[in-house]
C-alpha cells in the first residue's frame, strides 16, 4: 500500500506507476491469460542477457508469455516430444518447417495425396525460390526410396492421406528416408497425438493443426510444430522469430481450455464415425467407404499395425452413375450435417470433392467422393439425416 509521500502528484502518473502487486499465491484450474507487447525487465542485465530462444525468461510479447509457454509444454507432452512452436494456423506451421529447413537447391518430397495447400506451396511458392519437389506414392515405400536423391532434404508424410484417406506404412516410409539421412515431418492433425505415437516411429517433426481436435470448438485457428531434437527445434525457432510469427493470448486460451477433454472427444468422434461409416457401406448408392479403421479401406492393415484409435473423419465414393448435380443435391438435402471445411468440431460437416482436379490416377477410386466429419450429435440422429438425404438419390 502506497503512502502519501510515495504518491506522484499527477493522477495519471500515479495510475500508470501504481506500486501495488497482488499476492503471488493465486492458483486455479485454468492457466492465466497473459497479454502484452512490451515485457518489463527488472534491470539492464536482464535486458541484455535474456533470449527468446530459451524459456528462462521473457523478452517480448511476440516471443512468448506464460500462457503460450504453458500451451507449448502441454502440446509437447501430448505428442511425446520435448519442444513446441506455435503458429497462427496449421498451414503456417507447415510453412515454418519448410522455410526453416529448405534453401535454394534443396528438394522436398511430398505424398501424392498430400494436403492441398501443401501441394500448392511446393508448386507455386517454394519453386520460385529454387526449391524443387517430387510427389511419391505413399502406399509404396520403394517409390519413395527411389525418388530420394542427393538434394533431398525433407520428406513429408501424412497418415492418412488428405481426403482419400489412404493409410501408409509409416515405419517403412520413415526407414526409407532415414536410410538416406533425410528428415521426416508428419502432419499429425488426424492422429492428434492420440491415435499413435509419432516419435516412437522415428519421425523427426510432428506438425498439427490445433484448429481441429485440440480446440474442439471450431472457433480458433492455430498450428504447432513439435520436435525432440533441440538443435532441430532451435533451427525452426530461429526462422519462426525471423518471420515474426505469433499467436494471440485468447487463442492460446481456447486451446488450453480444449486440451483436458481432447481424449474424451476424440474417442467419441471415433466411435460415432466408425458406426456411421459401417452403416453407409451397406447403402446402395455408396460404392466404397474410405475409413482407415474399416476393413477394405486402403491401408487398413497399416492402420491396424500402427494405431489404437481413429479420428471422426472419413469419405465415401458414391455410385459413378450419379451426376454431379445429384451428388450436390444429396449434400444439400442433409439437415444436421453442415457444409463446410475443417473438422474436429462439435457439429458434423460434409464436403463434396472433385477428385479429377486432385488425383491424376482415378482408377482405384471410381465415382463421386463426399467427405464427412462426424461431430458430437447422437449417432441415431445423424444416421436418420443421412438416410433421408440418400433417399433423394433413388
Amino acid at each position: 500500500m502506497s503512502t502519501p509521500s510515495d504518491t506522484p502528484q499527477d493522477l495519471v502518473t500515479h495510475l500508470l506507476h501504481h506500486p501495488y502487486q497482488p499476492p503471488d499465491t493465486w492458483d486455479a484450474v485454468p492457466p492465466g491469460v497473459f497479454k502484452a507487447s512490451t515485457v518489463i525487465f527488472p534491470d539492464t542485465h536482464a535486458l541484455r542477457s535474456r533470449t527468446y530462444t530459451a524459456k528462462t525468461g521473457y523478452t517480448y510479447g511476440l516471443r512468448g508469455t506464460p500462457t503460450t509457454y504453458t500451451l507449448e509444454e502441454r502440446l509437447a507432452a501430448l505428442e511425446g516430444g520435448r519442444f513446441c512452436i506455435l503458429s497462427p494456423s496449421g498451414l503456417a506451421a507447415i510453412t515454418n518447417v519448410n522455410l526453416g529447413l529448405l534453401r535454394q537447391g534443396d528438394e522436398l518430397l511430398l505424398p501424392a495425396n498430400v494436403y492441398g495447400p501443401s501441394n500448392d506451396m511446393a508448386v507455386n511458392v517454394l519453386s520460385r525460390w529454387g526449391i524443387t519437389h517430387q510427389f511419391y506414392d505413399p502406399m509404396d515405400p520403394a517409390d519413395l526410396s527411389a525418388r530420394i536423391g542427393p538434394a533431398t532434404r525433407l520428406v513429408w508424410v501424412e497418415a492418412p492421406g488428405s481426403v482419400t484417406m489412404e493409410f501408409p506404412d509409416l515405419p517403412a516410409l520413415v526407414a526409407a528416408a532415414k536410410a538416406r539421412g533425410v528428415l521426416v515431418a508428419l502432419d499429425n492433425t488426424w492422429g492428434a497425438g492420440l491415435a499413435f505415437r509419432a516419435f516412437d516411429l522415428g519421425i523427426d517433426i510432428v506438425m498439427q493443426a490445433l484448429t481441429k481436435y485440440p480446440s474442439g470448438g471450431a472457433d480458433v485457428l492455430m498450428g504447432s510444430v513439435v520436435t525432440r531434437d533441440e538443435a532441430l527445434h532451435q533451427k525452426l525457432l530461429k526462422l519462426h522469430g525471423q518471420l515474426g510469427i505469433g499467436v494471440a493470448a485468447n487463442d492460446a486460451e481456447f486451446i488450453l481450455k480444449g486440451l483436458p477433454t481432447i481424449a474424451l472427444r476424440y474417442h467419441a468422434h471415433d466411435a460415432a464415425a466408425r458406426q456411421l461409416a459401417a452403416w453407409l457401406g451397406t447403402q446402395p448408392a455408396v460404392r466404397q467407404v474410405l475409413h482407415p479403421a474399416l476393413p477394405g479401406s486402403p491401408g487398413h492393415a497399416h492402420w491396424a499395425a500402427t494405431c489404437t484409435a481413429a479420428a471422426g473423419l472419413f469419405s465415401v465414393m458414391l455410385d459413378p452413375a450419379l451426376t454431379p448435380a445429384q451428388v450436390d443435391g444429396f449434400v444439400d438435402a442433409l439437415r444436421l450435417f453442415k457444409i463446410g471445411y475443417s473438422w474436429g468440431g462439435p457439429v458434423s460437416l460434409v464436403v463434396p470433392y472433385d477428385l479429377s482436379a486432385m488425383r491424376t490416377d482415378r482408377s482405384a477410386l471410381p465415382g463421386h467422393l463426399v467427405r464427412f466429419s462426424i461431430g458430437l450429435e447422437a449417432v441415431a440422429d445423424l444416421q436418420a439425416d443421412l438416410a433421408q438425404a440418400l433417399a433423394t438419390l433413388r
